[in-house]
């Protein structure tokens, strides 16, 4: 039987734009319901329990949007705040952090795998400590690379001034030979093209957003939760804030017009009562 209910994902702004891309190539039939915190950006430069409230608060306005399956398309929270939402609500949410682990060790081929991200993913040490979790002897290189996500929204994706920005954030990883490297960002796949130069065809680039569109795809297939109907799918943009800048900057990371994104008062998002909010706050450690 056909789930007609849509997928919510959400980030902290416009970067998962990029994960909404891959669905929309992978699911063309599913509906997408997408909200960006853009009031609160960037949570990569927040403490892990502050960006644990604010992704309770995304998940629970994305619930009252009736959706079937939910993607964390942020990878701070993936690295901070996943295991306590996957352990209070009661339906399937992915993260963009184990996908794109899988994928690296499957490419390695010399053990030496890179991580790119936000200081608050790297500071985390999730990718580091689940690499090592699935494979011993694997050597993890990490490297903040914060510059990259202004980048990418203004549209600099090439040129001499990225370039030499992507060298300096870049050489150390490359002076520790590493021949895989996970962008471990949602906003980074726009900068692949300028990151893979610089570190060369010899190493595989991991981006997490095509990782999690195929996990999605697999996941709603095996739990029977595929949308079956032919038909033109149904996309709603919500954000907290700006949302004529979201629509510019999220047009350029999807490659296709929004016809309309709506602001939301996230202060009047909350749960049915004060009991529920304490009871899953208090799991917010």
């Amino acid at each position: 039987m056909s789930d007609t209910r849509a997928i919510g994902i959400f980030d902290s702004g416009v970067g998962g734009m990029t994960v909404v891309h891959e669905v929309f190539k992978k699911l063309p039939r599913e509906d997408v319901v997408y909200f960006g915190d853009t009031a609160r950006v960037p949570y990569g430069t927040k403490s892990p329990r502050v960006v644990q409230l604010f992704a309770l608060q995304d998940v629970c306005f994305l619930l009252k949007q009736n959706v079937k399956v939910l993607v964390a398309a942020c990878h701070t929270v993936s690295s901070v705040a996943l295991e306590p939402l996957i352990q209070h609500f009661h339906l399937p949410i992915l993260g963009v952090v184990e996908p794109g682990i899988n994928a690296a060790l499957k490419a390695t081929r010399n053990n030496r795998i890179g991580v790119i991200g936000t200081r608050a993913t790297i500071l985390s040490e999730t990718y580091e400590k689940k690499l090592k979790e699935k494979r011993e002897g694997v050597t993890v290189i990490s490297q903040p690379c914060p510059l990259f996500v202004p980048f990418a929204e203004e549209g600099w994706i090439e040129g001499e001034v990225i370039t030499k920005v992507a060298r300096t954030y870049l050489g150390p990883l490359q002076r520790q030979k590493i021949d895989t490297l996970i962008l471990g960002c949602t906003h980074y796949p726009l900068l692949k093209s300028v990151i893979q130069h610089v570190v060369g065809e010899g190493v595989t680039i991991v981006d997490s957003a095509e990782e999690i569109a195929s996990l999605l795809k697999t996941r709603l297939k095996v739990l029977g939760m595929e949308n079956t109907e032919e038909r033109t799918p149904h996309h709603q943009f919500f954000v907290s804030d700006i949302p004529h800048q979201f629509k510019e900057v999220g047009e350029r990371f999807l490659g296709k017009p929004l016809t309309s994104v709506t602001r939301v008062d996230l202060e009047s998002i909350q749960l049915e009562n004060e009991e529920e909010m304490c009871r899953f706050s208090c799991g917010f450690r």
